[in-house]
């Protein structure tokens, strides 16, 4: 009975030598140091510039409606065609129009044979003069019809004024056409402006023909336009004045929606280069050189100004941020810098 209390014992101490016994793991390496270069946060002043909603339209618009009234007979375009100045773009059925016009020759070739006549007669000293000038008097009242008539057949044509596309079609051959009824509507292409209310306050130092930058999409670099117009009135109940910024070819479309990018006095901001922002998912962030080490910060950015984008929050000026850090490169890693 003496001996379990010493076999007990004896199992105690052996218990508590293993617990007290140092691990035999080894310790996690240290991440090595990885070569980058590094840049200070600029602190620069800059145009603060106001944000202006405006939409695309273009210079030339143009809602075609008949002259006359009469059934459409040919209406050969489609709605979004590209057509050039002058292109047929509608004709009418106007058999009433054809016919005076027929009428008014016929009087016009009867008018040119009787002034012949007088005019033969008065030279042999039959009729009076006063008879050829009464006879021409007639054959010019008769050429004035024929071309009163000529022009009333070419309104029956409805043509392009300028170069364009067809955005809206209201109307379908056989329809009947009336005057001052909308059947095409031609925007041009070539020509397009940002139109846009801006601040009466921020518009106020304005003037045509200034440059003013234009967002078209969020995230594209700003194009460069010029004021194409300029209201000389500011309206009274939304204080805003009305500008129009003729826009590069090729950039954008008629509807589009744009934002005026207008210059009102300045203030400091942050600048690094664009390649020291990179994203995760929703999260910008950068990586702060502190100490020999990677220390990541969440920043918010704003503008981008010729491969420098802008920092709104999550630095100070005079730090050192990563260039184009690598994808490895994680919070707390040593850093080699390079000058």
């Amino acid at each position: 009975m003496a001996v379990r209390p010493a076999i007990s014992a004896a199992l105690i101490g052996i218990l508590l030598s293993g617990c007290s016994r140092p691990s035999d793991k080894p310790a996690a390496p240290a991440p090595p140091a990885v070569a980058v270069r590094t840049a200070a946060v600029a602190e620069e002043s800059l145009p603060v510039l106001v944000d202006a909603p405006a939409t695309v339209r273009p210079a030339e618009r143009a809602t075609l409606a008949a002259k006359l009234t009469g059934s459409i007979a040919t209406l050969p375009v489609a709605l979004g065609q590209p057509v050039a100045a002058g292109e047929v773009l509608l004709t009418l059925n106007t058999p009433e129009i054809a016919a005076r016009l027929r009428q008014a020759q016929a009087q016009l070739a009867e008018a040119g044979r009787n002034t012949a006549r007088v005019r033969m007669l008065v030279e042999k000293g039959v009729n009076a003069p006063e008879s050829l000038r009464d006879a021409e008097d007639r054959q010019r009242f008769a050429e004035a019809s024929v071309a009163e008539a000529e022009a009333l057949v070419a309104f029956a044509t409805l043509r392009a004024p300028f170069a364009g596309v067809i955005t809206e079609k209201h109307a379908l051959p056989g329809d009947l056409a009336v005057p001052g009824q909308a059947l095409l509507v031609l925007e041009s292409t070539q020509r397009l402006r940002a139109e846009g209310f801006v601040p009466e306050q921020a518009g106020a130092l304005l003037k045509r023909g200034d440059p003013l930058a234009v967002a078209l999409r969020d995230g594209d670099r700003p194009v460069e336009g010029a004021i194409d117009e300029i209201s000389a009135a500011a309206d009274a109940a939304s204080r805003s004045v009305l500008v129009k910024v003729a826009l590069p070819p090729g950039l954008a479309r008629s509807g589009q929606f744009a934002r005026l990018l207008v210059p009102h006095g300045r203030s400091s901001a942050l600048l690094v280069p664009a390649g020291a922002v990179t994203r995760f998912g929703q999260m910008e962030r950068v990586f702060v050189a502190e100490e020999q080490r990677a220390v990541l910060r969440l920043v918010k950015t704003g503008r981008l100004l010729d491969g420098r984008i802008e920092i709104l929050s999550g630095l100070r000026p005079g730090e050192r941020i990563v260039l184009d850090p690598p994808a490895t490169l994680r919070d707390g890693q040593p850093l080699a810098t390079a000058p």
